[in-house]
């Protein structure tokens, strides 16, 4: 009786523990192209690539989700098509079956954009760095949904907003990369708020979906959209 009790104690003492385990699996991602509803002069056909690239570069490098590839799906279709055929050696060639399905898709479309210029001409310029001058901003908002694979249904929906100003600092550090045609925005006041947007939105992500709805982060989130929801009604004139 009493090795059955000290088992049974040692099996509840390994419960908890197996159930962290548990837990810790991470959340398996898609990333779908981004889409765009703004007439913003920087987006081009392949901008939507762009962003999605930059988005699944933030978060594979935060190592908390399980970004999946579907970019490149065809072409690794392809090599295990040719593994299949038996021109490659069985112990090497890739397994047929074996592919990680998504758990969620992650949607986003560009619903505005913004850029003005302010201040007067003639500034000064030395290695980067302005006195005087233009000032230019450039606003960015990005709307998000969470679709949950299983189901059809979303699981999350949420606006992302960015601003940044030619001269403004650059806080956090940014894992993606500017390639392709948003490359050449880089360092401009509209690659910066690009830059933030993405972080934003990978912040969320982890905020939402890895701390959950109830962690303090959260109610930060909460608050800047009830600021921009305010913010929004105010500028709609009912008349």
């Amino acid at each position: 009786m009493k090795k059955f009790m000290a088992l049974f104690v040692c099996l509840m003492m390994l419960l908890p523990a197996s159930q962290g385990f548990a837990k810790k699996k991470k959340i398996r991602l898609g990333i779908l192209r981004f889409t765009n509803n703004t007439h913003a002069a920087w987006w081009t056909t392949s901008a939507g690539s762009e962003l999605q690239d930059m988005l699944i570069a933030e978060l594979a490098t935060m190592k908390c989700f399980k970004v999946l590839e579907r970019k490149e799906l065809g072409a690794v279709m392809r090599e295990q098509d040719l593994g299949r055929s038996g021109r490659i050696r069985k112990s090497t060639r890739a397994k047929i079956g074996k592919l990680t399905g998504a758990k969620y898709l992650v949607a986003a479309t560009v619903s505005a954009y913004e850029e003005d210029t302010s201040g007067g001409g003639g500034g000064l310029s030395f290695k980067g760095f302005s006195i005087g001058g233009k000032r230019k901003r450039a606003y960015i908002a990005v709307d998000l949904k969470v679709i949950d694979v299983d189901t059809g249904e979303i699981a999350d929906v949420r606006t992302v907003e960015a601003t940044s100003k030619s001269g403004g600092l650059n806080l956090g550090v940014f894992r993606g990369s500017f390639g392709g045609t948003l490359g050449g925005h880089k360092k401009t006041p509209t690659g910066k708020a690009i830059r933030a947007c993405i972080m934003e939105i990978a912040e969320y992500l982890k905020c939402s979906m890895i701390k959950g709805p109830n962690a303090p982060c959260m109610e930060e989130y909460n608050a800047k959209e009830s600021r921009r929801r305010k913010k929004t009604k105010g500028s709609i004139d009912l008349e």
